[in-house]
């Protein structure tokens, strides 16, 4: 069983970083700027942003489904992130260090099966999750947090 991770498109907010603070904050977007090493995952380079990087917070639907499990909420996007992640079977190393909530959907967007686990055991827990042929895809968040890290597809 393989999967797969992508990242955001970086082209979604793009244009985000030449915004003023006025303009963000009518979208509901607020400037950052890294003042650790950690604590700002970016959802395009599935990267965490470095101490003195520009960030944008940004409101995300990251389960558009017609279904009570319809979700969104706040992300963060480095302004240096050019690409998106992309990979296959291979877990991002910004999920490591983070204790993550890992969600199962069916094709309807039903959650099937949850579970708590460390990021380093991340990988297992997704080939566990997609064996079950009613999982469609995973939704991977930040268990303190709640927020939405990654989508992982067959």
């Amino acid at each position: 069983m393989s999967f797969k991770i992508n990242g955001l498109p970086a082209s979604l907010y793009r244009d985000c970083f030449s915004k003023s603070d006025q303009e963000l904050a009518e979208l509901g977007m607020k400037k950052y700027v890294a003042d650790s090493d950690t604590g700002f995952p970016c959802r395009v380079s599935l990267l965490d942003a470095k101490k003195g990087e520009t960030l944008i917070l940004v409101h995300h639907e990251h389960h558009a489904v017609d279904s009570p499990y319809r979700a969104s909420g706040p992300i963060f996007v480095r302004e240096s992130a050019t690409e998106s992640f992309s990979a296959v079977n291979e877990i991002p190393e910004q999920l490591f260090p983070r204790m993550l909530s890992v969600r199962g959907y069916d094709a309807k967007g039903f959650m099937r099966a949850a579970d708590v686990v460390n990021g380093r055991d991340c990988k297992s827990f997704l080939l566990q999750f997609l064996e079950n042929r009613d999982i469609e895809y995973v939704h991977v968040h930040n268990a303190r947090q709640g927020c939405f890290m990654c989508h992982v597809s067959r």
